[in-house]
């Protein structure tokens, strides 16, 4: 039997994620975590979401996953890089692939980011795109809504 793809998110969002890995990999397994306990993910520190992504997947991993699929965006953006340099298995995140399909629907390469608030919100704009061999132009703007 094939090992499955785990995926995980702070709460039932990464739900849509998971439905496109099954619509685009129909002969793929795959075992969801929805940390619905800890939600949300957007207001706690780098290094707890970094603590609850190595929680989770150590438990994914436990299961015979053979790739990690972060379905949230606040742990795509935080605790991708430190998850990629610890395990041996594929870790995929969320952002900068949807930076780039948004960024290749505009002409103008300016795009909007919308998440919860995190204090690293201006560190992970300013590198994480920058990093991208597209050149974007990102835009914060802080809302309570």
């Amino acid at each position: 039997m094939n090992a499955p793809i785990g995926v995980f998110d702070s709460g039932v969002g990464g739900l849509t994620v998971a439905r496109e890995i099954m619509r685009q990999l129909p002969e793929e397994s795959m075992i969801y975590f929805g940390d619905t306990a800890r939600v949300p993910y957007g207001t706690k520190s780098k290094d707890t979401i970094v603590r609850y992504s190595r929680q989770i997947v150590n438990f994914l991993l436990s299961k015979g996953v053979k790739a990690v699929v972060i379905a949230c965006n606040t742990a795509s953006a935080l605790a991708l890089a430190d998850l990629q340099e610890l395990y041996n298995v594929p870790i995929i995140g969320m952002v900068q692939p949807g930076a780039i399909a948004a960024m290749n629907a505009t002409k103008n390469k300016n795009i909007g980011i919308i998440g919860t608030i995190f204090k690293e919100t201006r560190s992970i704009c300013n590198c994480r795109y920058k990093s991208m061999s597209i050149i974007c132009s990102a835009s914060r703007r802080r809302t309570d809504r």
